[in-house]
Formats: structure tokens, sequence, C-alpha cells
């Protein structure tokens, strides 16, 4: 492995514990592996305002990868450095599809998390994410008086429910959506050009850095094109098999320390 220059971390599943919280053990090695002058980033699905807490908790003072990297941000300026939005007439015909199915969703618009109804589901999310939720009447009507592109649309339902309505969407909308799924019960869908490796690729040519000076951690399958994009890999014990297969190197998991293992094992010398 040669030289890193830049450590970006997924959150749910990889930095964070079960219980979402960023281990002692863990906080210490990334402070000492920013002391060795390595930028360290966050590239989450995570909104902004729900992956800020964590970079405050770290001191990070540097752009962050959110919403799968339809946005690169600044984590204290709130500066926007890279964005890619869902089209008006895309977002309402993925909205009428999820309706037909009768499944709860959240939209995401200047950094706000709105719902149509609120369900368990909403509720849940909110809770996980450490965000508030916004009741709208009608959503359609509600983006076409706002006038502006939502980053996100998330269904949310039970894994093998979801299957069905990702199939309705691909038949209907083809490649004009990308899809991915940070958990089994969330459908995500962004602008077709965005994925983490896009927003991560925005960060890292803005500071000059080349993918082979870039090391990345993840744990599920939206992690898959920052670890192609990145010059080393690390997938969490926890990850799925495919995941697993596709790192360079495969640490503990998010609940014993893997985070720390790897980079005290590679970049800190043990």
């Amino acid at each position: 492995m040669g030289r890193i220059r830049l450590v970006a971390f997924d959150l749910d599943g990889t930095l964070l514990n079960d219980d979402l919280v960023i281990d002692s053990r863990t906080k210490e090695a990334i402070r000492r592996v920013r002391e060795k002058g390595i930028t360290v980033t966050l590239a989450t699905g995570r909104m902004f305002s729900s992956a800020r807490p964590y970079a405050v908790e770290l001191g990070l003072d540097l752009p962050l990868v959110v919403y799968h990297g339809a946005q690169v941000r600044h984590s204290k300026t709130g500066e926007v450095l890279f964005e890619r939005t869902i089209p008006l007439d895309l977002a309402s015909r993925l909205i009428a599809a999820i309706r037909q199915f009768g499944y709860a969703y959240n939209v995401y618009l200047d950094d706000r998390l709105y719902v149509e109804k609120v369900a368990a589901e909403n509720e849940e999310y909110a809770r996980r994410a450490g965000v508030d939720l916004h009741r709208v009447e009608d959503m359609l009507t509600f983006l076409q008086e706002q006038e502006k592109r939502p980053l996100k649309i998330v269904a949310l339902r039970d894994g093998p429910e979801l299957d069905p309505l990702e199939a309705s969407i691909r038949r209907q909308v083809g490649g004009e959506v990308y899809f991915t799924r940070s958990l089994p019960h969330y459908l995500e869908m962004l602008n077709p050009e965005v994925n983490k490796a896009r927003g991560l690729q925005a960060l890292a040519e803005r500071e000059a850095i080349r993918p082979e000076e870039i090391m990345v951690f993840g744990d599920s399958y939206n992690d898959l094109q920052m670890f192609r994009y990145a010059g080393w890999a690390v997938a969490m014990a926890n990850a799925p098999a495919e995941v697993r297969a596709a790192a360079d190197y495969v640490t503990g998991s998010n609940n014993d320390g893997g985070v720390a293992r790897a980079l005290e094992k590679f970049i800190l010398g043990g």
C-alpha cells in the first residue's frame, strides 16, 4: 500500500456501532491519523444535518460526502461544493409509483426531511438519523410550489417488499434513477450521476488527491463504487459477502473496533 492522504468513512454499520456511537478507541485512532496530516472525511447516505454532528465530534473541518454523494458540503461553513438533484418531473413519477404501493416514504429538500403521512417507518428513520420530520399535505403540490428539486427520495418497507417496487420503477424510468440501499428496508433513489465515488472524487480533485492515495471504509452495497474508485478499500466484518469480496482488506465488525484495528494496522503501525 502506498502513501495515504485521505481516509473516508461510511457511518452506519462502519464508523458507528449498533448504538450509533463512535467508540473511544476509534476516536483516538482517527485523532492520531489526523495528527499525521492525513485528511479524514465522512462518506454517507445520510443527510448533511444528520452526518454533521459526527464530524463535529471528530473535530473535522472539511467537506463531507453526504446523500450517497449527491452533495459534498463543508462541515463547518455549510458551503455546497457539489450537488446533483432529481428533476421535478422524475421526482413526481417516483412519488406516484410509491403511492401505488402504499408505502411510507421520505423526500429530502434543502436538507430537511419531508413526509406526506407520518407512519411508524418515518418516525423510526427520523429517530435513527437524529432529524425532525416536516409534514406536508400533498407532496406533489408541495414540490411544485417550492420549485426546487429534491436530493433524494426513500421508500421505507421491509426489504423483500421493496423488491417489487424497485422492479416496477425500473420498468418505468430505466436508467433515469440511481437506486441503492444503505439498509435493507430503505430503497433510496437519486440522480443517476450520483454515488459515493462521484462525491469522493469531487472532494479529492478539490484537494489534489489521487485515487490511489485514498483509503475508504464501508459495509454495504452503496459503498462498492467507492471501493472501486479508491486505492485501498476496507470492508467491515458485518458487511455482506459480496461487499467483503470487493475489498482489499476485511477488518473487524463495527461493534468490535474494526475501524480502529485497520487504522492501527495500516497507518499507525500497530
